[in-house]
């Protein structure tokens, strides 16, 4: 089975796949962080985060078991992750590995932001996870002061619309719904009532 999630930043979609996933007994792929080990590559390196050449080459050398998620996910690679995603030639380089991934047995719980609607367009299962842009910064500044950072609310909500906005627009691969998708607003839910409805969205589908 493959079930494909896909919403805007700090949706609660990453939540829902790690648990679906050991739910069902599936892998779990966030594939934000394949574009954040790129953008860290290019960080690294000193190169410009909008250089597609070398974005690129750092895509195709990408290896999924060495992804460091604590040190992906530290709060200065948002934007630079949300640049380099942009790339046509980063995601056109990226799409293979997503989609190998999702075929090895017994099947897997891909998140991001095309999967149901290019990386596993056949996907068993297509949920679109999505909430306010203030709940989202809300969560968001939770989840880091949770971490002992000191953070402006605002200043996450202007970062959270300005990465909806270059996802929403991009030309390839833009982050909209699936047609055959399942929508599901976290808003109001918390992570049990987000987490029940989804699992009732998948035994739904099984049936």
């Amino acid at each position: 089975m493959i079930i494909a999630i896909d919403g805007p930043a700090a949706s609660g979609k990453g939540t829902l796949g790690k648990r679906l996933a050991a739910h069902f007994g599936l892998r779990h792929l966030d594939t934000g962080l394949l574009y954040r080990a790129v953008a860290h590559a290019l960080v690294v390196k000193g190169a410009k985060l909008d250089d597609p050449t070398i974005a690129e080459a750092a895509a195709r050398t990408l290896d999924v078991a060495q992804l460091d998620e604590a040190k992906l996910k530290a709060r200065g690679m948002a934007e630079p992750a949300s640049i380099v995603s942009a790339i046509p030639q980063v995601r056109a380089a990226l799409v293979d590995l997503q989609r190998n991934f999702a075929a090895v047995a017994p099947g897997a719980v891909l998140d991001g932001r095309d999967i149901g609607t290019v990386i596993l367009p056949d996907a068993d299962v297509k949920i679109y996870v999505d909430a306010t842009p203030q709940v989202r910064a809300r969560r968001r500044a939770t989840e880091f002061r949770a971490k002992g950072e000191n953070v402006d609310e605002a200043l996450i909500l202007d970062d959270i619309c300005r990465r909806d906005e270059r996802d929403r627009s991009r030309t390839v691969a833009p982050l909209v719904p699936a047609k055959d998708a399942h929508v599901l607003d976290t808003s109001d839910l918390d992570v049990e009532a987000a987490f029940a409805a989804a699992v009732a969205i998948v035994e739904a589908a099984r049936r």
